[in-house]
């Protein structure tokens, strides 16, 4: 295998280990990037989990301390206002004035009914029977409101009984019971001055109450004054699931009689009002009954229900990461790499491709060098040595010697002037001269240059009247190599002309060496202006030459501000145009 392919495969093998690292570094950099995502967007959603159970605990709060706050006796639809915490559960006797309790026409969105389960089974205050149901309805009770509670209190039968609501109810405390500490604020020292504290009209219906009730029944003996009240203790209300119905209970112990009260929650309600007020922040969840303890984690539950927070899929996902800096980092990673690569291989190769141009270089020029030295060395050594006696062979080799030595001038010369231009030689030197001067002073010598080659140089008689400023000596050498070239490729074509043309496009001078010869061949056209284009297989096999005069007449070329390019390329031949700028 040759040279050249051992260096591409190492360099093919280097790209494919730096892509293949790149590769497994990219892919950790981006695994870690999505953990640390997720981590983010977990904490994220827990904060925002742990800030919407608070909103919810927080709105709920004020509903659970005023339901805990009720006096026990508010659950009886009217009640005699100087028994309060005393003799609550007697007979009401006539004389007593009775306050309607602010249950008997509450409502509520959130709160269907209230009940207790006393001596007398599960009652409402909202649903009161007997002469408390006529007293209620005159004025104080809505009939639409009353049906509306006590369908609701039939269905509550349903769904709760005593010992399930004795069981959902906490135990009230039992050491060291005390009277509740707000009954003074609940005594009043008579019945007048309690009077005095309700409304007119409520005034009114309890007269009219008291005297239907001494209207109805003989008047039985009043009840001896009350010593001193009984003890009251009570249990904290507490949120229960019982049979699907979201129950806030209690345990109230008055005396020797126990009271199960609480109220009927409206969970549709609730749980509406909750998720609205948390939409900013869990836009998809929902809330949930917690029937046993174990059924949600605390940190998603509510402190004040028995409810859990379920997050929905959508806030599961992990926001998109596609503009994140370390994926931008790797974009810019992953080019560095490839233009790197790029970089490398546009190096390499043109450290290849000048290795090879440097050797078909060294090939073709001692392929030049070696048959005109060996011309030299021979025809010399017989000149020398009287081996040529007739005058007209000895004048025939002097001829060739000539040839060969302007040809070898050639070559240095070519080769010289290709180094000065690569090394970056600048312009110094610019003639202000016409056309038709530059013609003129060019004439003699590419003439002589064809007729060396058996060739006839000819000038067209239109030439512009135009000038130009440009450097004449450098003009000359690449109509000189264009000279040569017609006359090597040229030389054997039935038309033997070598036509200098010239004409003026906008500001722009163009000079066209054309030949009529057999034109070039397309493998030729591929690098053309290439430097030391041809081997010396081509050399042997072609016209002399190192393929270095078109490549240095181009350079030549743009130094001077123009260009030169192929024009027309044919059976008739080829024309190679020159163009220079025109003088301002």
């Amino acid at each position: 295998m040759r040279r050249p392919a051992w260096i591409w495969c190492a360099f093919g093998l280097c790209v494919a280990l730096a892509t293949l690292t790149m590769s497994r570094v990219s892919a950790l950099v981006l695994e870690l990037e999505r953990a640390e995502a997720r981590i983010r967007h977990q904490a994220a959603r827990d904060e925002n989990v742990q800030l919407a159970l608070w909103r919810m605990d927080s709105a709920l709060a004020p509903l659970l301390a005023e339901e805990s706050a009720r006096p026990y006796f508010t659950y009886n639809a009217f009640y005699p206002a100087e028994r309060a915490y005393t003799q609550m559960h007697q007979v009401v006797n006539q004389g007593d004035v009775l306050v309607a309790s602010p249950l008997l026409t509450f409502a509520s969105p959130r709160i269907l009914l209230h009940f207790q389960f006393g001596p007398d089974g599960l009652t409402s205050p909202q649903v009161p029977e007997g002469a408390q149901r006529e007293l209620a309805e005159t004025r104080l009770l809505p009939p639409e409101q009353r049906r509306i509670a006590e369908q609701r209190l039939a269905d509550l039968r349903w769904k709760v009984t005593e010992p399930m609501m004795s069981v959902a109810c906490a135990s009230v405390p039992t050491a060291n019971q005390e009277p509740n500490p707000f009954l003074g604020m609940f005594l009043e020292p008579s019945s007048a001055q309690t009077a005095r504290t309700q409304s007119r009209g409520s005034v009114e219906y309890m007269m009219r109450f008291r005297n239907k009730v001494r209207a109805q029944e003989a008047a039985p003996e009043r009840s001896p004054p009350v010593a001193a009240a009984k003890a009251v203790a009570q249990a904290p209300m507490e949120a229960a699931w019982i049979d699907g119905a979201l129950i806030l209970g209690r345990r109230v112990q008055v005396g020797p009689t126990t009271l199960l009260q609480g109220c009927w929650l409206n969970w549709e309600a609730i749980r509406r009002e909750l998720l609205g007020s948390v939409s900013d922040l869990v836009p998809v969840a929902n809330l949930e009954p917690v029937l046993t303890d174990h059924q949600a984690p605390p940190t998603r539950r509510l402190a004040t229900l028995p409810v859990r927070l379920v997050m929905g899929p959508a806030e599961t996902e992990v926001p998109s990461l596609s503009g994140s800096p370390i994926r931008l980092s790797l974009a810019v990673a992953w080019a560095s790499l490839i233009v790197s690569a790029g970089a490398v291989a546009l190096l390499l190769g043109g450290t290849l491709s000048l290795s090879e141009r440097r050797g078909t270089f060294v090939s073709a020029v001692t392929h030049e060098l070696r048959t005109p030295l060996t011309t030299f060395r021979l025809y010399t050594e017989m000149l020398a040595e009287g081996m040529v006696p007739d005058p007209k062979t000895r004048d025939s080799y002097l001829q060739t010697l000539r040839a060969e030595s302007d040809r070898l001038g050639h070559l240095v010369e070519n080769v010289l002037a290709f180094a000065c231009i690569e090394r970056g030689r600048t312009i110094e030197r610019r003639d202000v001269l016409s056309v038709s001067e530059l013609a003129d002073r060019l004439r003699p010598t590419l003439a002589a240059r064809a007729e060396r080659a058996g060739m006839q140089f000819v000038v067209d008689a239109k030439i512009p009247q135009t000038w130009i400023r440009t450097d004449i000596s450098m003009v000359e050498q690449v109509l000189a190599n264009l000279v040569d070239n017609a006359s090597k490729y040229a030389a054997n074509s039935s038309d033997p002309r070598i036509e200098l043309e010239s004409r003026v496009t906008n500001s722009w001078v163009v000079l066209s060496i054309r030949d009529h010869g057999p034109g070039l061949p397309d493998r030729a056209m591929r690098r053309l202006f290439r430097p030391f284009s041809k081997s010396a297989h081509d050399a042997a096999h072609s016209a002399p030459g190192v393929g270095l005069g078109l490549a240095l007449s181009r350079r030549l070329a743009r130094a001077l501000g123009g260009d030169l390019r192929l024009e027309r390329n044919g059976p008739e031949g080829v024309t190679f145009s020159l163009t220079l700028p025109g003088s301002s």
